[in-house]
């Protein structure tokens, strides 16, 4: 029988969607996540050191009355006039048995129905903006005779500003580059997407890698918005050997396990878009076999758990000493398990790349 015959639909009862909400429970850790959220949306910093100088009470007070009036000021003009009719008619609904009171309900309900309507299609075309970055980023473990190779990147938002590419550029001669634009959510994916491209037009050509990241440098410079900038580790690789040809423009360090050893590599250059005059210098590394090179984001360092507290470089290191040896992705998930149960119940703040590298033997 067909569901319009039967006169039954997909449609979930609203009271089964009730129970399940209900039995989820966490109420209390969402409550306190959510207005957290809302705090660290609707109020500037400014008002947040006001906050931090005042009374329990009056900050109270004050905290309430800026976040209700930020919120109103961040509806159209056409909704705020339905929204304040709407609590006028609430208001004065004793003076005539209730009935304004039941209009005034009806238009708070419309102007919320489209606040919501606005939030349900701005989440749409995150998701599609996500689809596309999952479409552009590349395999886990691409395939390299002689390497274990692990890449991996998770965005604190729907879409996020780091960048973990793969290029096959010859037959004799891959790229790897991990990156960091500056900022958060779909302004930051935007220049991710840009940096990416460029990146992929120009190192097929380019042998040179301080060449490579000049020119990277200047067309990232004339086409962001001011006070944006990138950090990029480009490394170039080829099957069945231990060098590694590395550029790095203002990306943190990257690190190497040599046997019971940790060594951090010099820094490298300025970030991508600060100036059109920096110059990039390419660093070779040479491994030994089942040495590790590590490259991260800030990500890792800086995630950070319900006490403000972060992560940071010194429990990185003691973790990496614990696991020296490891295969890439086993040491990959060891580390994003240790971050995970670092933070908690925290909200992630900053998108989390990683990108390991290990000449293994051809066997191996």
């Amino acid at each position: 029988m067909s569901p319009e015959k039967s006169g039954k639909t997909d449609d979930p009862k609203l009271r089964k969607i009730l129970m399940n909400d209900l039995h989820q429970g966490n109420f209390k850790q969402t409550f306190h996540q959510e207005f957290d959220d809302a705090k660290e949306f609707f109020l500037t910093r400014e008002r947040k050191k006001q906050l931090q100088k005042m009374h329990r009470i009056r900050r109270w007070l004050s905290l309430f009355w800026w976040l209700l009036k930020a919120m109103f000021l961040k509806l159209t003009s056409f909704r705020r006039i339905l929204l304040v009719i709407g609590i006028i008619f609430v208001l004065t609904s004793g003076q005539n048995n209730g009935r304004s009171g039941f209009v005034g309900g009806i238009l708070i309900l419309f102007v919320l129905m489209l606040e919501l309507k606005d939030k349900l299609l701005a989440q749409s075309e995150l998701a599609e903006g996500r689809a596309v970055q999952r479409a552009l980023t590349p395999e886990e473990s691409p395939r390299v005779p002689g390497w274990d190779l692990w890449l991996f990147t998770q965005s604190a938002n729907e879409v996020g500003g780091d960048l973990v590419d793969f290029l096959r550029i010859e037959e004799n001669r891959m790229g790897i580059a991990l990156g960091d634009v500056s900022g958060k959510g779909l302004g930051a994916a935007l220049l991710m997407t840009k940096l990416q491209a460029t990146l992929r037009a120009l190192a097929p050509d380019l042998k040179s890698l301080n060449e490579l990241g000049k020119k990277i440098n200047k067309i990232f410079r004339r086409d962001i918005l001011p006070n944006s900038f990138a950090s990029l580790i480009y490394a170039e690789l080829k099957p069945h050997s231990k060098d590694i040809r590395l550029l790095n423009a203002g990306h943190l360090p990257p690190i190497i396990l040599h046997g019971s050893a940790i060594e951090e590599l010099p820094k490298g250059g300025l970030a991508l878009g600060l100036s059109s005059d920096a110059a990039y210098t390419e660093h070779r590394v040479k491994l030994e076999l089942r040495d590790t090179l590590l490259v991260y984001s800030d990500g890792l360092t800086e995630a950070m758990n319900e006490k403000r507290e972060l992560f940071g470089e010194e429990r990185l290191f003691t973790l990496l000493a614990q696991n020296i040896g490891l295969p890439a992705k086993p040491l990959g998930l060891k580390l994003l398990t240790a971050v995970q149960e670092f933070i908690g119940k925290a909200k992630r703040t900053d998108d989390l790349s990683l990108v390991i590298m290990r000449p293994i033997e051809e066997n191996g």
